[in-house]
């Protein structure tokens, strides 16, 4: 057993990614009750009734659940943090800036923390004490995150370490990117898009289809909906969406002006879930979705990396 599968209890090395829109506590419920580690995504500012909704779903759970944050959103106001604190989450992760004040609160409740990186100097942040597992998340993965590894090299950066627990993110979609990942070192796989399509996924039916029709070439990186947002993302961090009308038109290089129109239009699109112009964040593993499942038969084909496993050694015995 894993010193991570020890801590957190999971029979499934596979978390869902705290995915602010699509993991929700009905996500989270199904992934833990199938044996893995259920992650509930937050946005900025979330209202109370909200996360008592989403908590209502794994408050009585048995297993392991998780809340994920953006650093900079909590940088200003600890207050989500505090609330989802009360009621005792396994872990909880924080990326995307400045993680010491957050973390030392979870810290303070007892709750295991845990930081994304995506760069050498994040990992070198990430093996200070108020960090207890890191997140390694290469630029192959869907919504925000850096764009300047792949999950591979940076996977065997991060596992040379012998310290810390490291869970690999960003591409993986079947029980071969599991296998490969827990070969190269991770004790567990950090999978996101694949649950995008879950039927418990809190997406609107339009951006689920979306997912599931698109493949590997389908996606891009950009800060074009956030800047059309006029959202606080440091500039580092970019997101993974799916191509669409919006970003084809509006990369980051050409020059257009976000203004308030601009902003207004998108979230209204976003309301209206027109997933030809709002962000549909996915990562390249959307070729891997194609066809409605729920999170627990994703959870029981992923799993299908032990018998991978074994044949991969028995034909290098």
């Amino acid at each position: 057993m894993s010193d991570l599968q020890h801590l957190l209890g999971y029979r499934e090395p596979i978390f869902n990614a705290p995915m602010a829109g699509a993991a929700g506590g009905a996500l989270a419920a199904a992934v833990s009750q199938a044996g893995g580690v259920g992650m509930i995504g937050v946005s900025g500012s979330p209202k109370t009734e909200w996360i008592k909704e989403q908590v209502g779903h794994v408050a009585d759970l048995e297993t392991s659940w998780g809340v994920g944050f953006m650093a900079w959103s909590l940088e200003a106001d600890l207050s989500p943090l505090e609330s989802f604190l009360e009621f005792s989450p396994s872990l909880v992760s924080l990326s995307f800036g400045d993680v010491t004040r957050s973390a030392a609160l979870a810290h303070e409740a007892g709750v295991l923390t845990a930081m994304q990186i995506g760069n050498a100097a994040e990992l070198e942040r990430a093996m200070e004490d108020d960090i207890d597992i890191i997140i390694a998340r290469g630029g192959e993965g869907g919504g925000h995150g850096r764009n300047e590894s792949a999950t591979l090299p940076l996977l065997q950066l991060a596992t040379a370490q012998h310290t810390k627990p490291v869970v690999a993110a960003g591409g993986i979609g079947t029980a071969h990117g599991v296998a490969a990942a827990l070969t190269a070192g991770a004790q567990a796989a950090w999978v996101g898009t694949r649950f995008l399509s879950a039927s418990e996924s809190l997406g609107h039916e339009n951006f689920k289809s979306a997912v599931r029709q698109a493949g590997m070439d389908d996606t891009t990186y950009t800060r074009a909906f956030d800047i059309a947002q006029q959202l606080a993302w440091p500039a580092e961090f970019g997101g993974r969406a799916l191509r669409n009308e919006f970003s084809e038109t509006h990369d980051d290089l050409t020059s257009w002006e976000a203004t308030p129109e601009l902003r207004d239009e998108m979230l209204q699109a976003r309301a209206e879930a027109r997933a030809n112009m709002a962000p549909v964040y996915a990562g390249q593993a959307v070729q891997f979705v194609q066809a409605p499942q729920t999170a627990a038969e994703v959870v029981t084909e992923l799993a299908g990396f032990r018998q991978i496993l074994r044949d991969t050694a028995s034909r290098f015995a």
